[in-house]
């Protein structure tokens, strides 16, 4: 028992919480955030204590108690990481738990419920939030369909990056990152759209550059007929067959778009049914994980 749990006193909240998290968030590294929204009888963090906890389990800065809270906050921060919801979790005594009519694991009206074993018996309830990295989108080009898909594509939540040659920069915005040239690299973890939208300006070094970026979709503006040139040109230099057959051309959904702006948003709109599948059938795999452990209990 630490000093804190002895004394019935909450440790103060480490004063850089606000500056991990920004961190965190910089290097698109997803993170748990843990905060005590209530309190019964005798507990060693009081409400308002928070917490974040990595994706790896390990609790990197806060407090919300000592180990009476930390292995179901832990188990909490993991599921939310991986299915994206938050919980609600409620720490209670055993009696308390039987009065309810609950057991340890139980989740009931979207409260999970967990025992607590330590002498103190006191109550918790932890809001688990998930802090997940803002989907990046990738723009190679300066065309106006780049352009236009970098204006829009913050409006859904996207982070955008535009990779372009240096006379196209000054016609996006300033806030979005800029890169000048199409070479790219990145060591984050965010999820990641690539669209070539190059548009007969540089269309081969900037499909080469985003064929090399990790990506969940990746998309040519354009004819079919001219990707599969320019496929034929980049598998000739060596380029892996498989990492070629990603590619989607044309890019966006066949809506019958004719501007830049209708363009934009048939890509986008394809961007979000292959973001939302690849949710759900993370989702699904949860649940039938779920299952899988229920039957064999």
């Amino acid at each position: 028992m630490t000093r804190y749990e002895a004394n019935n006193l909450t440790p103060p909240v480490r004063e850089d919480l606000s500056l991990l998290m920004d961190r965190l968030r910089t290097q698109g590294e997803p993170f748990a955030l843990a905060t005590v929204v209530r309190t019964l009888s005798v507990t060693a963090a009081k409400a308002g204590a928070k917490a974040v906890i990595t994706a790896d389990g390990a609790i990197a800065g806060g407090w919300i108690g000592g180990g009476c809270a930390r292995g179901a906050v832990l188990k909490a921060a993991r599921q939310t990481l991986e299915d994206g919801q938050p919980k609600l979790v409620s720490i209670q005594p055993e009696d308390l738990l039987k009065d309810l009519g609950v057991g340890a694991g139980d989740e009931r009206d979207g409260v999970r419920f967990a025992r607590n074993m330590c002498p103190s018996q006191g109550s918790m309830d932890i809001f688990v939030e998930p802090v997940l990295p803002r989907p990046v989108l990738t723009i190679f080009g300066g065309s106006p369909v780049a352009v236009a898909l970098s204006d829009l594509a913050p409006r859904l939540g996207f982070e955008v990056t535009v990779c372009a040659q240096a006379e196209d920069l000054p016609q996006f915005h300033p806030a979005l990152r800029l890169v000048e040239g199409f070479d790219h690299q990145v060591n984050d973890k965010a999820q990641r759209f690539c669209i070539v939208a190059t548009q007969g300006k540089g269309d081969q070094l900037a499909l080469k550059a985003a064929l090399g970026l990790p990506s969940a979709h990746l998309a040519f503006v354009g004819s079919r007929r001219k990707a599969a040139v320019i496929c034929e040109k980049l598998r000739d230099e060596g380029q892996d067959l498989a990492q070629l057959d990603r590619l989607k051309a044309p890019a966006g959904l066949d809506l019958g778009a004719i501007t830049p702006e209708e363009i934009a948003l048939s890509i986008l709109a394809e961007i979000l049914a292959v973001r939302r599948k690849s949710q759900r059938q993370e989702l699904d795999i949860d649940a039938k994980k779920t299952d899988a452990l229920g039957e064999s209990d």
